[in-house]
């Protein structure tokens, strides 16, 4: 059976209890400095205005705190939040459904707004900028546009994928902000804030074993955290310790890296199957019995950020450090050498 303890995605239940350990304003929220600072500048010139916030879109990879942020932005204005996801704007109408119910101030957050319909994203430009939505009823001949004005909002968009965000809809953001890895003291503190929330007893350096291993990511250092709590209650004496953590963690095949049973399948793929030859995106993801697409969204991000992995124009090829992860000897003549990116960030 394989874990998906080091998955940045939610399910529906595991969504559900996350909202209870999630922060609810910025003075709560850890992490992103930079960010946090434009947030309290921005917000606390619409609250002044009396206005509605700008238009805001967070990128980066899953897990960071995106949709925490769309939340924490509603409860700083004092407003309701929406949210709806791209795939789930199929039609002009579910759209205009959502934008006419919404009150003066409302944040709409749009998950994976880079996988909105074109059709949709063009009807939601004027939407943006002028607070006014076009609508087409009827075909043909006796078709006829009316224009709907709609109260001012704020929208907020998150998105994995900057690059698949159109020209003209990242410009009409007032703020286009992306989120980070965190460091291990930023996961030290959200750990220690949600072990009060969860009433988990800690001692010692447990919650830095976790910190250390979850990845730079909020949603993971929870869920690890969650983990070894089950297993310090059924196999320990409750409490969370550095052993504790530790033998948790080996259980859960986390390694102390951050690396799961996927992660060191695509680095024995390409240090042992290929001995540090590139290797292709389709060939990689059928050899670990992965998509592609979840290869290259979920699993390379990291591996790249720990200098595991590079990419090339020949495909993806290990690193000296990935050899030296697993134990594996560099083949003679192989050029595994530090991570080199191009301009575009692959």
């Amino acid at each position: 059976m394989r874990e998906e303890l080091l998955r940045p995605s939610t399910d529906p239940v595991e969504e559900a209890e996350e909202v209870t350990l999630r922060p609810r304003h910025l003075d709560e929220f850890v992490g992103q400095p930079r960010l946090k600072e434009h947030l309290e500048i921005l917000l606390a010139a619409a609250r002044g205005r009396g206005q509605a916030a700008d238009h805001l879109l967070f990128a980066g990879p899953p897990g960071l705190g995106k949709t925490t942020l769309s939340g924490i932005v509603a409860a700083e204005m004092d407003v309701s939040l929406r949210i709806t996801s791209g795939p789930a704007l199929e039609r002009a109408g579910d759209l205009a459904a959502i934008l006419t119910n919404l009150d003066d101030g409302d944040v709409l957050f749009i998950d994976e707004i880079h996988r909105l319909p074109r059709t949709i994203e063009e009807y939601l430009y004027p939407a943006m900028e002028d607070f006014q939505l076009d609508i087409v009823i009827g075909k043909g001949p006796s078709a006829r546009s009316i224009r709907l004005d709609l109260p001012r909002f704020t929208l907020v968009g998150a998105t994995t994928r900057t690059g698949l965000i159109t020209g003209p809809l990242r410009d009409r953001f007032g703020l286009v902000a992306r989120l980070d890895y965190y460091e291990a003291d930023d996961l030290l503190a959200i750990l220690e804030r949600s072990a009060r929330i969860l009433g988990v007893p800690v001692r010692g350096d447990g919650l830095s074993e976790i910190a250390r291993r979850a990845r730079g990511t909020p949603r993971i250092a929870n869920r690890l955290l969650k983990r070894v709590r089950d297993y310090a209650e059924v196999r320990g004496n409750g409490t969370v310790d550095a052993a504790t953590a530790r033998a948790a963690l080996e259980l859960f095949e986390v390694d102390e890296r951050g690396l799961d049973k996927v992660d060191r399948a695509i680095l024995a793929t390409l240090c042992r199957t290929y001995a540090g030859q590139p290797v292709g995106l389709g060939t990689l993801a059928v050899s670990v019995g992965e998509e592609p697409d979840t290869v290259e969204d979920v699993y390379e991000p990291y591996l790249l950020k720990q200098g595991l992995l590079q990419r090339t124009p020949r495909g993806r090829r290990a690193t000296a450090a990935a050899f030296a992860h697993l134990g594996v000897a560099v083949p003679a003549g192989t050029d595994a050498g530090p991570v080199t990116l191009f301009d575009d960030g692959t």
